[in-house]
């Protein structure tokens, strides 16, 4: 088993080298409130643990030459994201970098046990080729609410057979390491937020548009996940009263009318309704559309995909609109597979939020999309896990 920190101050010190990289003592003493001798021991004693090592002298501040360290490079963090149709793996070092990164399709409604032994053999190809032996921690994220205390998955409308499915527990045995579980959105907002376009800031929204929709937000830096973990869940926010029938039971869900799903659907009717030349040809080669297809008509010029991206991006902007004027956050990120869309589906998006939200809210408010494209999850997994690792025990 790992060694974890003592302390807070320890573990202050492990997140600021995981953060920074290698530094000095003296550089490490001007960012914590420690004395110089209460700062030795402590390092001296994290030295002790095998958590960090020393990493040679530092350049001269005008007195005794101070000895660098860095977090141990023998650590490794799994970092895994559950997507509704596929699954990314990322093996990192202690400071995030990603060392091998895995992508393979999978239908999570194939359920727990198809899904982690999917997991599970990406992870032992990715120790097969020498980026790792073992793992000293791992993150998991999978796309529908999670009881983050527990780990457990709760009445995901797109993952039947996941309710109640103890993650944490099952992949702790298997990996023989710490496991910590959130939903995936919300490790997307913490990979941008660690390596990303949200490094500088301290409340921003993320938003996640895939097959389902979902939203990570981070308040001071850390995210927020609500009472019961189910905070975020924009999806199912009402779009059009008695509109068309969700997944969750309900009707009119920003999800049931502005999706991966629902606009692969939409293209597929465009096309066999003859609206559309170049997504009928798609449709006849392939048996069915996908998002990417809508995507590449748009690119292509076609009126009735930029249409649909467009209306999309006015419904997901409208529902924006009223999260910026709630929570007024420093910045808004667009991520995952509809993401594709581009710049047509971000121009709708701002325009809707720049029109309702009120000036105040909007004047500085950038809305871009995310920087880290689909290892965005796992690299969040991954700060996930190492927060747990570097806390006290």
């Amino acid at each position: 088993m790992t060694a974890r920190p003592e302390n807070t101050h320890q573990a202050r010190l492990l997140r600021l080298l995981r953060d920074n990289g290698s530094n000095s003592r003296a550089q490490l003493g001007d960012l914590v409130d420690l004395s110089r001798s209460k700062l030795a021991v402590e390092v001296d004693r994290l030295l002790e643990t095998g958590l960090v090592v020393a990493d040679g002298l530092a350049p001269s501040r005008g007195g005794r030459r101070s000895h660098n360290i860095r977090l141990s490079p023998t650590l490794r963090f799994l970092g895994v994201d559950i997507g509704a149709t596929s699954v990314d793996v990322a093996v990192t070092n202690a400071e995030l970098e990603v060392l091998g990164h895995l992508n393979h399709p999978m239908d999570v409604r194939e359920g727990p046990v198809a899904v982690f032994e999917q997991v599970l053999s990406m992870a032992a190809k990715l120790n097969a080729s020498g980026v790792a032996e073992g793992f000293d921690g791992a993150g998991i994220g999978v796309p529908g609410p999670v009881r983050f205390p527990e780990g457990v998955p709760v009445a995901p409308p797109i993952m039947p057979g996941w309710d109640g499915f103890p993650v944490r527990e099952a992949l702790s045995q298997e990996l023989g390491c710490p496991v910590m579980v959130d939903n995936d959105v919300n490790l997307m907002a913490m990979g941008e937020q660690h390596a990303g376009v949200a490094r500088p800031v301290g409340d921003f929204l993320c938003v996640k548009i895939g097959t389902g929709i979902g939203c990570g937000i981070v308040v001071g830096g850390e995210v927020y996940r609500g009472t019961t973990g189910s905070a975020g869940d924009i999806g199912h926010i009402q779009v059009e009263p008695g509109g068309r029938a969700c997944a969750c039971g309900n009707r009119g869900c920003l999800e049931a009318h502005f999706s991966g799903a629902a606009l692969a659907g939409d293209a597929e009717q465009a096309a066999r309704e003859g609206r559309s030349v170049q997504l009928a040809a798609r449709l006849e080669t392939a048996g069915r559309l996908t998002a990417e297809d809508v995507s590449a008509a748009a690119a292509a010029g076609d009126a009735v995909a930029l249409e649909l991206i467009r209306e999309g991006g006015k419904r997901l902007g409208q529902v924006i609109a009223g999260l910026v004027s709630f929570f007024n956050p420093g910045l808004v990120v667009i991520g995952g597979g509809v993401t594709g869309l581009g710049h047509t589906l971000l121009a709708s998006v701002r325009t809707q939020v720049y029109r309702q939200s009120l000036p105040l809210a909007t004047r500085n408010l950038p809305i871009v999309l995310g920087e880290l494209g689909p290892a965005a999850g796992a690299i969040g997994a991954t700060r996930l896990i190492s927060d747990h690792v570097f806390s006290p025990a």
